[in-house]
């Protein structure tokens, strides 16, 4: 049998070619090292409003609960992670903005778009009392992934997110900061 030499010059062609090479597997997801986080609310602003939550990892992010109180009665207040841990300022700003590591407007959670510290109001009772029952998607608690809102602080803010205005949903003043701290 004899195949003619372009035939053969195609085979070995064929045959010289490589694949693709295999993908780069993805780098793992962070994850969070810590088990748990408290963040004690101090008054900012003049305002007398407090409070103490707690965090835990759960499934994709971060579970925070825990109680306000000196809040407005039957109200509804922003409520963010802010991306910086600081409280010192009178007026809370210290704590910088929204915690936002990848660059994306403000929204409301859950939508495709918003920063990773935005979070839905929360809302007071009639004796002005809020009960915080939130998880935080796409975070982290500890390791120092981007991610991560260990360290960093939670803002509660005087009146509540449009969450449209730009950068920050026009919540107004800062009335009660606490660092996320992990013991």
């Amino acid at each position: 049998m004899r195949i003619p030499l372009a035939t053969l010059g195609l085979f070995a062609l064929a045959a010289c070619s490589s694949a693709p090479p295999p993908a780069e597997p993805a780098p793992p997801a962070p994850v969070s090292t810590a088990q748990q986080a408290t963040a004690v609310l101090a008054s900012a602003s003049g305002s007398r409003v407090s409070g103490k939550l707690t965090l835990a990892p759960m499934g994709d992010g971060v579970h925070i609960g825990g109680e306000v109180g000196g809040l407005t009665p039957n109200g509804q207040f922003g409520f963010h992670v802010h991306e910086k841990g600081d409280c010192s300022a009178v007026d809370a700003s210290s704590a910088g903005g929204h915690f936002n590591p990848a660059g994306t407007p403000h929204g409301r959670a859950g939508t495709p778009v918003h920063h990773a510290g935005d979070m839905d109001n929360i809302v007071s009772d009639a004796s002005g009392v809020a009960r915080v029952n939130v998880h935080l998607h796409g975070v982290t608690l500890g390791g120092g992934a981007a991610n991560d809102i260990a360290g960093r602080a939670v803002i509660v803010h005087a009146a509540a997110d449009d969450y449209h205005s730009q950068p920050a949903g026009n919540a107004g003043a800062r009335v009660a900061c606490g660092l996320i701290r992990v013991p």
